[in-house]
């Protein structure tokens, strides 16, 4: 598994913060930015993030802004992106379990690196169930009507 990380100044810290994190529990994380706490915008770095994570089916994005609102929303206009934006541990679970997620965003100006590393783990460590239901959601959400 890789993991594909990336921030706006917004959530630049804790990028740095759960970067060291992952990484210290012996994870591959590929840093697509920012690199300070310069202003930028984040489309870009929603984009670069997105498009490393659709480059194998076992990677998984971060992206993290002020609110996640705003990477939230350039995330899940990317075809093959199901973006979820977590504040809890059980959200990253059921988004994994029940979305197949394949990027988790989470606001910088909103949670500390605490709860961060907490969703971080929750989200990294379930797997999608593979139940029916949730398999005909995901094609309908991929454009595929309710047949996949």
């Amino acid at each position: 598994m890789r993991i594909i990380i990336g921030a706006d100044h917004g959530g630049f810290e804790l990028k740095e913060s759960l970067k060291k994190y992952l990484e210290d529990k012996g994870l591959t994380v590929e840093d697509k930015g920012c690199y300070s706490k310069d202003s930028v915008d984040y489309p870009q770095i929603a984009q670069d993030v997105c498009k490393a994570t659709l480059e194998a089916k076992e990677n998984l994005g971060i992206l993290i802004c002020g609110t996640g609102i705003g990477m939230s929303m350039m995330a899940n206009k990317i075809k093959g992106i199901r973006a979820g934006l977590c504040h809890t541990e059980i959200e990253a679970k059921l988004t994994r379990e029940h979305n197949d997620a394949n990027v988790l965003v989470m606001g910088g100006r909103i949670i500390g690196a605490e709860l961060a590393k907490s969703i971080t783990d929750a989200f990294v460590s379930t797997p999608f169930s593979n139940a029916e239901r949730h398999e005909r959601r995901i094609c309908v959400i991929n454009g595929s009507g309710s047949e996949c």
